[in-house]
């Protein structure tokens, strides 16, 4: 079966694998209608290799492991699981697991997300840990891992992982997309990037081209997604800490669907950003605010526009 796939935004086709989507979210193409889609949920302050302290240098780090501050006591396991059957019930379809400290924890909540009933439960695992993971019917599991020709080869040993999230270098972004189709899952492909654009080595332009019809009306990433950090907050991304929705200790998900401050950032299109308004390539320029958030300090940033470099 043939699937459509991007490599570095532009429409290709892979026979035999997964798909392969390079340095933007998996869902960053799928057509938006302003209704809840996904969850992202932390399970723990995580263990990956990059800190919210020093930077979180990431095309995908919403997806990835990576470590925070807690600002206090985490959700505890009972709570999570009432979030998770309240995103259900109110009609989610796509639930991420990641940045866990404790991998039981992980697996607990994906087997509980599979029992209510939701479509699909992703859990993003660390290489290392894989080994100390049993597969279970209805989770996805993808392994995040550095690439390399042996990361590459040792993913080979697990079958039966639906993804992998690589995270590669900008120097050998062409030579992993090259690769990656002797992988057979599906592949996302998590691309560094420096922390100012002057030291910027590849083609952002081409990196970020998207194919995505609503991109007038609602943002390409953002759209339909909430996370929940793991001291309990609602936020509009996982790597937006200081924008808070609602605290999940007091409220649950309901109430903070309906806040326009979360709504806000669904419908942040190019419009809506500073400088990229009159721009002639905003529709189809896949957009991390996070990612600028980041560079900048503001929501706002434009530190990585491919037009203005």
């Amino acid at each position: 079966m043939e699937r459509v796939s991007y490599k570095a935004g532009i429409s290709e086709v892979r026979s035999g694998s997964g798909a392969l989507v390079v340095g933007k979210p998996p869902w960053s193409s799928v057509p938006h209608s302003g209704k809840l889609e996904r969850m992202i949920v932390h399970l723990g302050a995580g263990k990956g290799k990059f800190y919210e302290v020093e930077g979180i240098p990431r095309s995908i780090g919403c997806i990835g492991n990576n470590r925070f501050i807690l600002r206090r006591e985490p959700l505890g396991k009972e709570r999570i699981f009432e979030l998770v059957e309240e995103f259900r019930r109110l009609g989610g379809k796509e639930l991420w697991l990641t940045n866990y400290d404790d991998l039981s924890l992980l697996m607990e909540v994906a087997e509980k997300a599979v029992e209510e009933g939701v479509e699909n439960v992703y859990a993003v695992v660390l290489i290392d840990d894989v080994d100390r993971v049993t597969p279970v019917e209805g989770v996805k599991f993808v392994a995040e891992l550095e690439y390399s020709g042996k990361a590459l080869e040792r993913l080979l040993s697990y079958p039966w992982l639906h993804g992998a999230l690589i995270m590669v270098r900008p120097e050998k972004l062409d030579e992993l997309t090259a690769m990656a189709g002797i992988l057979p899952m599906e592949v996302y492909v998590d691309v560094l990037f420096p922390g100012s654009a002057r030291r910027l080595n590849f083609n952002v332009i081409e990196l970020r081209r998207i194919m995505n019809p609503t991109t007038e009306k609602y943002h390409d990433c953002l759209a339909g997604t909430i996370a929940v950090s793991a001291d309990g907050y609602l936020l509009p991304c996982p790597l937006l800490r200081n924008y808070v929705v609602v605290d999940l200790k007091e409220k649950g998900l309901k109430e903070g669907l309906r806040k326009k401050r979360l709504r806000d950032f669904w419908r942040m299109t190019k419009d809506s950003v500073n400088g990229c308004s009159k721009c002639p390539f905003k529709y189809i320029c896949h957009d991390c605010r996070a990612l600028e958030y980041q560079a900048t300090g503001e929501i706002n940033g434009m530190e990585y526009c491919p037009v203005l470099l």
